[in-house]
């Protein structure tokens, strides 16, 4: 009798297969993040800033590393899985995780690993200290609001240490599946790990991902492939544009572009691992403001914002 072969079971007879999701590596998500940030803090306007973000996600993998030995029945349910899978939904959503019971002990933390450091600014040390003090109940309320991109009562200041502990909880969740649990999702734009937003694309130059672009999500950190000239939101194949910094001697420029759509009139970075083997997408959309600067300037909008850089809602 013959047998349907499932999606996982046919990619792996064939070894030329394009991998349909690149899951973050648990061991190094947040440490290879945090040495590129320093690497781009060189003589970058927001230097400062980056250099405090790679301090965060040094901090990150810390606690990563310190989840190991927690048991999560909720990431292993082979019936949400199979939920998932029949129904075309994300294994968790990112949306779900404020209720995790571990997230504002990640929190406490990534906040006591910034303390170690020394010559922080007052500023710095007196918002570490109000986030400390915040009740249970008003960090998960601001937590929710980040992560439902409800920008108009999430803290600005704040907001980055928020979602740092909140992606340490996503990618905790998403590491413990195995790829071929990772169900096909018919919309367009969102991770079909945790259900979030890409931050960025990446043309990719490894292995059997040569060539090929993927989306990373901006809270899992896991990477699903999107052909090419296609909109990462609206999946048109129309009007499809790509914009970039006149200067390309400026540092870094040849490897990124804005991918602009008419169809839907957003945009998104896409970065080229050919030009610069080094890309890290989260860590280069946050060093790469004067592209945003320039893109402001014209009739397209960026979707979804770096976790990490929150600005303050115009009122």
């Amino acid at each position: 009798m013959q047998r349907i072969l499932e999606p996982g079971e046919i990619e792996a007879l064939d070894h030329n297969a394009i991998p349909r999701v690149r899951l973050p590596q648990r061991a190094s998500i947040f440490g290879d993040r945090a040495r590129r940030l320093k690497q781009l803090a060189a003589g970058n306007p927001i230097g400062d800033y980056l250099n405090l973000m790679a301090s965060l996600a040094q901090a990150q993998q810390q606690a990563l590393n310190g989840l190991s030995g927690e048991t999560d029945s909720h990431a292993r349910d082979q019936a949400r899985n199979n939920l998932a899978q029949t129904h075309l939904l994300p294994l968790i959503l990112a949306t779900d995780q404020v209720r995790s019971p571990h997230w504002q002990t990640v929190l406490d933390q990534l906040l006591e690993q910034l303390t170690k450091a020394s010559g922080l600014p007052p500023a710095l040390i007196q918002l570490i200290e109000r986030i400390r003090q915040t009740g249970a109940n008003q960090r998960d309320s601001q937590a929710e609001a980040i992560l439902r991109r409800n920008n108009e009562i999430v803290d600005p200041a704040s907001a980055p240490f928020y979602a740092a502990a909140l992606q340490v909880i996503c990618s905790d969740l998403v590491t413990r599946f195995d790829v071929h649990d990772v169900p096909l999702l018919d919309t367009p734009g969102l991770c079909p790990c945790c259900g979030s937003m890409p931050v960025a694309s990446v043309v990719r130059m490894d292995g059997q991902s040569q060539g090929h672009r993927y989306l990373q999500c901006g809270m899992c950190a896991a990477e699903w492939h999107m052909v090419r000239i296609k909109c990462a939101y609206c999946d048109s194949t129309k009007g499809i544009a790509y914009q970039s910094i006149e200067d390309e001697q400026a540092a870094g420029a040849a490897a990124i572009k804005a991918e602009t759509c008419d169809e839907c009139h957003s945009w998104l970075k896409i970065f080229y691992q050919e030009k610069d083997p080094y890309v890290e997408p989260l860590a280069d959309d946050l060093a790469s403001l004067t592209l945003d600067l320039l893109m402001g300037e014209t009739v397209y909008a960026r979707r979804q914002g770096n976790p990490l850089l929150w600005q303050a809602a115009e009122g």
